[in-house]
């Protein structure tokens, strides 16, 4: 079906009707879902279909254009795509068209009552006076259109977020730069209540599918950009995120920060923000979600074998040896887990100004090693660090009484 249709989806996506809008999307929705243990053979990548990627990040666009406040917008514009189009099918144009008729027929009826019939078939339709100043969007809109347009929005970024689950278009969406820009604006939006909770997950979601193959350099590359995102907006859009109270959104952005930390070129633009990151982190280990827990300590593994300034920051963040351990302690649900966690801190223990941060744990750890934990191994390592090789007489005594 995609393959002999592939043109009119296009073509619908790009057309701005709400009959063909609803068609495509609805079409593109079917295409895009599969189960998730699912192994589609005929999944759709999007290097197939020639300019929907555009298409689909156009329908946010408009979106974005309109989702703003008035007092916040930089001019009024007029929007002439649909201008010659009686209706476009969004909104309660049909009700507001028949009063314009009846308005025109009104002034009609009481001018003369002869009329040149050349001049009635030139005779342009009245409108209320700044009819089309109303409302900023692709089409001038009243509130029933708005609200169908972020219906459209939100579809279209619920089909990008599938799309991005497919390995077929991972490299493409990474290496896309409109795609890019859309996806962070929409989840660094500041006016959150102009902006739909579905909609930001969709694109958060998208950016973490894709977040092992991004590198943020694109947003200073020569490719042609749509929307002014930098490096820096783009890590701050991700640090929003990760400060959120919505739970899928901070454990969405902790485990993108795991990923993109992956990548050594986006070491420059996430480094300056390590501060914050480590104690957001740490906060998110003390949450009682285990998934939340699981997010916190992925990105955290990642981060703690860039360098021995991430492992020294880490180290003497408060709390963060604490909730380490009780996440080996508890043990958390998922062993792999547990293994990162205890990894974490053996990373910690190998530079020697984190011994004295270290060392009042020593108790706590030989609790863990003589427990039969599936770990002991890792902390047998940790204790002959922290009491080989001390540096001073103080440290050696400090290590001998668990003080």
């Amino acid at each position: 079906f995609s393959d002999q249709n592939q043109k009119r989806i296009v073509l619908a996506l790009q057309s701005g009707l709400k009959s063909d809008l609803t068609w495509a999307l609805n079409t593109l929705t079917v295409l895009s879902f599969k189960e998730k243990d699912e192994i589609r053979k005929d999944a759709t990548p999007l290097a197939k279909i020639p300019g929907l990627l555009d298409a689909l990040l156009q329908i946010i666009d408009d979106w974005r254009d309109i989702s703003l406040p008035k007092d916040l917008s930089k001019s009024r514009r007029v929007r002439l795509l649909g201008a010659n189009a009686l209706v476009t099918g969004f909104g309660s144009e049909y009700e507001a068209l028949a009063s314009s008729e009846n308005y025109s027929h009104s002034i009609a009826a009481s001018g003369p009552s002869i009329m040149d019939s050349s001049s009635q078939k030139v005779a342009p339709r009245h409108r209320p006076t700044g009819w089309w100043f109303e409302e900023d969007g692709l089409f001038n809109l009243d509130d029933d259109g708005r609200a169908e347009k972020q219906l459209c929005a939100v579809a279209a970024s619920n089909i990008l977020r599938n799309f991005s689950f497919m390995p077929e278009n991972e490299v493409i969406m990474a290496q896309h730069r409109h795609c890019l820009e859309t996806v962070f604006q929409c989840v660094e939006s500041k006016y959150s209540d102009f902006q739909d909770e579905e909609l930001v997950t969709n694109a958060l979601e998208t950016i973490v599918n894709v977040g092992p193959l991004l590198d943020l350099r694109i947003f200073s590359s020569s490719k042609p950009s749509y929307i002014n995102i930098t490096e820096k907006r783009a890590v701050q859009a991700i640090m929003g995120m990760l400060g959120s109270q919505i739970k899928a959104w901070h454990c969405a952005a902790a485990e993108l920060l795991g990923r993109l930390i992956i990548n050594p070129d986006n070491e420059t633009f996430l480094l300056p923000f390590a501060t914050q990151i480590y104690k957001r982190l740490v906060d998110l280990l003390s949450l009682p979600a285990v998934d939340t827990q699981a997010a916190a300590v992925g990105a955290l593994y990642n981060l703690a074998e860039v360098n021995m300034d991430c492992r020294l920051k880490l180290a003497s963040e408060r709390w963060a040896i604490d909730r380490l351990l009780k996440v080996v302690k508890a043990p958390h649900p998922v062993p792999e887990i547990c293994r990162k966690a205890a990894t974490i801190l053996e990373s910690l223990v190998s530079e020697p100004q984190n011994r004295v941060p270290l060392l009042p744990y020593e108790n706590a750890f030989a609790e863990v090693l003589f427990s039969e934990s599936k770990h002991a191994d890792i902390f047998a390592r940790i204790l002959y660090e922290l009491t080989s090789r001390p540096n001073t007489k103080q440290g050696m005594a400090r290590g001998v009484w668990g003080m």
